[in-house]
């Protein structure tokens, strides 16, 4: 009769070793620590802002025109926007570059934290930075109907900026994309070749 072999242990292998000038290299991850609390004190700032905001839509409903109430939410998205803006930078950062937070499992792991990267990180910040600036150019076309008054917060050229500022946004993001698309298919055919 054979005997059956014995199934190897799961024992862990030992650490590598690395050398001091290593391990100060890699424990320097550590100093973007204040840096994400530093963010996160500043969403704590836009929380007192998005509720401050909030407060006057609220208490000037009733004596402020369509527009003007249209342009406090316009401002309130505009917040909550930026709001996940940080969030993203905060998690997927710290995440990326810092150290892992072993969220796996946990039942409020955000669905884009499992597969984020340095290169999936800029692209999502580039395309929240897009809708920032969409809703900042959205409220100046709302309030392009005063060019010309002094009731006008904007001149010509200034809405003109702003529309070139935020093409300049697209573009940029369209060209972050592709590059990280033909980085991504170069080491797709380094992989496979």
């Amino acid at each position: 009769m054979a005997s059956e072999p014995t199934a190897l242990s799961a024992v862990p292998s030992p650490r590598p070793q690395i050398g001091p000038f290593a391990q100060l290299i890699f424990g320097s991850r550590w100093l973007q620590l204040p840096l994400y609390v530093g963010l996160i004190i500043a969403q704590g700032v836009y929380v007192l802002l998005f509720l401050k905001e909030l407060w006057h839509l609220v208490a000037h409903s009733f004596d402020a025109s369509e527009q003007q109430i249209m342009l406090i939410v316009l401002g309130l998205i505009d917040v909550v926007m930026i709001s996940n803006l940080l969030v993203m930078v905060i998690v997927g950062g710290y995440e990326t570059f810092v150290s892992r937070l072993n969220l796996s499992g946990h039942p409020d792991e955000p669905e884009w934290l499992s597969h984020v990267n340095a290169s999936v990180l800029k692209i999502k910040l580039a395309m929240a930075i897009i809708g920032i600036s969409s809703i900042s150019l959205l409220r100046t076309f709302i309030e392009a109907g005063n060019l010309g008054t002094t009731r006008s917060n904007f001149t010509e050229t200034g809405v003109m900026w702003q529309v070139a500022i935020h093409l300049t946004f697209i573009i940029s993001a369209i060209g972050i994309a592709w590059v990280d698309r033909l980085s991504g298919s170069g080491h797709r055919k380094v992989g496979h070749g």
